[in-house]
């Protein structure tokens, strides 16, 4: 370098998290989401044609799909954005897209807040359509309010894309992204009650039932299904699932690598 030499430029440290910044990160995820139709396609309608199939499955018990159709209501959301959601942040990544941004003045914190509230904005109108779907053409039989159920349903949705956020950092590549599904979602999915009631179950599953988010998912459906007003449980179960969304979330930002190993 001569004296005269300009001095190289500095990266602009990333301070705490911004709205303006995490807004255009979440501008620029819609943005493509946008020109990805098929993706789209199965994130809005992948769990409506799931709940559909299973009320026809059941179309001689209708009591069947009465009983376990909301629970699934806010199982099915979860999976779909767990799966969409870790996958595209992953090919961000492998792309080097991933590694441009956080050579910019974008925090860490405001990459994962601008992907959350993009996925979360599909979440709510995936939930708001699979709702809609169930209660007013399927018939899906909820004491409470629909409303309720699509709060819960959207909670659900904003929490698979928490876990697809933050697994896609220990992934290498999309097989492994999707190979992290049986291990993350499928023992929720075994020991949150949807297939036995979880206080009949053995004391250690329960204990690990009791630590798991999709538990208190589906208690937060049932609630809604049995009961006309608001209640304790349900505001529990519902803060709850909010919590380990944020949770997740925070793990995910303080993990988030720029590139694949």
């Amino acid at each position: 370098m001569t004296p005269d030499a300009p001095p190289p430029a500095r990266r602009t440290p990333a301070g705490p998290l911004s709205p303006s910044r995490t807004l255009a990160t979440t501008a620029r995820v819609l943005r493509q989401l946008r020109h990805d139709p098929r993706t789209l396609a199965m994130m809005l309608l992948v769990p409506c044609v799931m709940i559909a199939l299973l009320r026809y499955v059941f179309d001689a018990r209708p009591e069947t799909f009465n009983s376990i159709g909301a629970s699934l209501l806010g199982i099915f959301p979860m999976i779909t954005m767990f799966l969409v959601t870790s996958i595209a942040t992953l090919r961000e990544r492998t792309s080097g897209t991933l590694e441009r941004l956080l050579a910019m003045p974008l925090g860490k914190a405001d990459l994962i807040s601008g992907y959350a509230l993009a996925f979360g904005l599909l979440a709510i109108v995936q939930s708001a359509l699979a709702t809609a779907l169930s209660v007013w053409v399927l018939g899906l039989d909820v004491t409470g309010s629909p409303w309720l159920l699509l709060l819960v349903a959207v909670l659900d949705a904003l929490l698979g894309t928490a876990l697809g956020l933050f697994v896609s950092a220990f992934a290498a590549s999309e097989f492994q992204a999707v190979q992290f599904m049986p291990a993350v979602l499928m023992p929720q999915l075994l020991l949150c009650g949807l297939f036995t009631p979880r206080d009949t179950m053995q004391p250690a599953l329960k204990a690990v039932s009791d630590v798991l988010p999709m538990s208190y998912a589906v208690d937060g459906m049932t609630e809604v299904l049995h009961h006309p007003d608001l209640t304790t449980a349900f505001l529990r179960d519902s803060l709850v699932v909010t919590a380990f969304a944020l949770l997740v979330l925070a793990l995910g930002a303080a993990t988030l690598r720029r590139r694949t190993a």
